[in-house]
């Protein structure tokens, strides 16, 4: 089973640490608003403007960052967080942050989608028997 750390990527927000994490739930909204994660990669990787640009990489930060939030709140009732919004992550990152961000992005995107194949431990299934 994978856990949070297998599939995140590690964030700074206003000295915070926060985890990108890509869950169903992340998953689900990205496919809401962006017909799919390829698609966000893709708008990423090229956006048309420099302010289109920037919230393109708020929206995603804000919504992979919340997701380990909300696996706390869940699991902790009496111990909530505060989600973040997209206007404290604006507040509280420069631009040039941002763009670094986009990496992170991706990395929670690809960890979380990942197939975690474990052959190593296995024998393999076609080894010859001397």
């Amino acid at each position: 089973m994978m856990t949070n750390e297998d599939r995140s990527a590690i964030i700074n927000i206003g000295g915070e640490e926060y985890q990108l994490i890509l869950t169903t739930k992340a998953t689900k909204e990205i496919a809401g608003r962006y017909g799919g994660l390829e698609n966000l990669g893709a708008k990423l990787m090229k956006s048309e403007n420099f302010e289109m640009a920037l919230d393109e990489v708020v929206w995603p930060i804000t919504l992979l960052a919340n997701q380990s939030l909300l696996i706390h709140n869940l699991k902790n009732k009496d111990d909530k967080k505060e989600l973040l919004t997209a206007e404290a992550v604006e507040l509280l990152t420069s631009p040039l942050e941002l763009a670094a961000y986009k990496n992170a992005i991706m990395e929670a995107m690809v960890r979380g989608t990942k197939r975690n194949v474990r052959s190593e431990d296995e024998p393999a299934k076609n080894a010859q028997v001397e």
